[in-house]
Formats: structure tokens, sequence, C-alpha cells
């Protein structure tokens, strides 16, 4: 099987900065591997916040991570400055399927990348829902397929 290449910024349309902390760091000098994981998070649900899509403490829909998996090229380190590139890979009915790259200061290949699935289910019951026209109308900005 041939290896995975690391994606690069070109293939991204929204892009935050995400500064590592001295936590972040393990007892190998370089961040955790389960910090990638929070910048995943961190990136997704940053845009939804930044473009009204999502309401995370009043919204009557929220989101559960259902999937997500992470390849590693390169290590980052404190105090490095991570840059998150996101785009939608699909969108579901109920479903949004993100692809990730986190990129370190001015690199252009990713020093990671990975996928990040949300169902999103109504608050309370915790059923799948259609995804909201308002979160439809955001998704669309960094879907490859629509730009």
């Amino acid at each position: 099987m041939p290896k995975t290449q690391p994606s690069t910024r070109d293939q991204f349309l929204h892009f935050q900065a995400i500064p590592t902390r001295w936590m972040d760091n393990d007892v190998y000098q370089h961040v955790n591997n389960v910090v990638y994981y929070s910048f995943f998070d961190t990136a997704v649900n940053q845009f939804l916040i930044e473009q009204n899509a999502l309401d995370i403490e009043h919204s009557t829909i929220i989101g559960l991570v259902v999937e997500t998996q992470c390849q590693y090229f390169a290590p980052i380190t404190f105090p490095q400055v991570v840059t998150s590139g996101l785009r939608v890979d699909k969108v579901g009915k109920s479903s949004i399927h993100y692809g990730v790259g986190l990129f370190c200061e001015d690199d252009n290949d990713a020093s990671a990348q990975g996928s990040f699935i949300h169902v999103y289910v109504d608050r309370l019951s915790r059923r799948p829902v259609l995804i909201p026209k308002p979160m439809l109308e955001a998704l669309i900005k960094i879907s490859p397929s629509f730009s």
C-alpha cells in the first residue's frame, strides 16, 4: 500500500491559528497525539460558532462526534503556532464529514491531517436531525465542490 502524503494548504478553504500550550508537550518533547484531536474539535466548532451556524449553549441541535482519525507526518512542539485548515468532504442528511489539516508555522505540508465526523442530533432526545439551512449555508463556504 502506498504511503499517504501530507495534504497541502491549498486543499483547505478555512484557516485558524491555534497556539500550542506548555501542557500539550509530552515526555517525548512533542505535542501528545490526543491533543491533535482537540485541535480538530477546535477547528470545526470555532468555524461553526464564527459563522453563527451553531449556538453551543442554546441551540436545539448539537453535533456529536461519531468518528475521527489522524495521520501524523511531522512533530508539533510547544511553543509553535498551529494553523488548522478545514474543509467539508461530505454532507449527509444529519452528518458532516470534515477534513482537517494541521500546519506548523508557515509550512505548506501538513504536520498531521485527519477526518472528523459530526452527527447532528436533537439536544434533548439525542435523535438525528436534518442539518439546518443556516449551517448548510456556512458549510458551502468550506466545501471544495462549491468553490
